[in-house]
């Protein structure tokens, strides 16, 4: 299959497309990408700058959405799903592994190219507030540069919530 693949540790321009190996089951959801988000982590793991440094050649790519292929009997998703999911890495390739209780559902008025962008901002937004801030109706939340991803989210989370 067709992925993006980081070679060398020179950056974005210096991602390359490969054939590469499809991803095995193995107890993962596979997923047939439709849409890539391409999120800060990715650049700079491009870079070798990020906490999470995979041995080279990797394909970066920590959320994506598509259509399920393969699913465990144990997922809450089924093949012919549409989903967006966290894989990790990986998601800049055709098809994509992810653990099962990393992809979710999407509804199908929801673009693949809009659900690409939920993983990693929302979910990011949704823990900060809920588990580390503890966000409680009625209170007030300044958020800081929301003008991104994680920014945008954050506004409208804490609306929500």
């Amino acid at each position: 299959m067709r992925a993006a693949q980081v070679t060398t540790l020179d950056g974005p321009a210096a991602v390359r497309v490969a054939d590469v190996d499809e991803p095995g089951g193995d107890g993962s959801v596979l997923i047939d990408v439709h849409a890539a988000g391409v999120t800060f982590p990715d650049v700079l793991q491009s870079q070798g700058r990020y906490q999470i440094q995979p041995d080279l050649p990797f394909v970066p790519g920590t959320e994506v959405a598509g259509v399920v292929r393969t699913a465990p009997d144990d997922a809450s998703v089924r093949p012919g799903d549409r989903v967006a999911a966290f894989p990790g890495l990986g998601g800049f390739a055709e098809t994509v592994a992810a653990r099962p209780g990393m992809v979710f559902g999407i509804p199908d008025r929801l673009s693949f190219t809009a659900a690409a962008a939920l993983p990693m901002n929302y979910l990011t937004v949704h823990f900060a507030l809920t588990r580390r801030g503890g966000l409680r109706q009625g209170e007030t939340v300044l958020v800081h540069g929301a003008a991104g991803g994680v920014g945008t989210a954050a506004v409208q989370l804490a609306a929500a919530l």
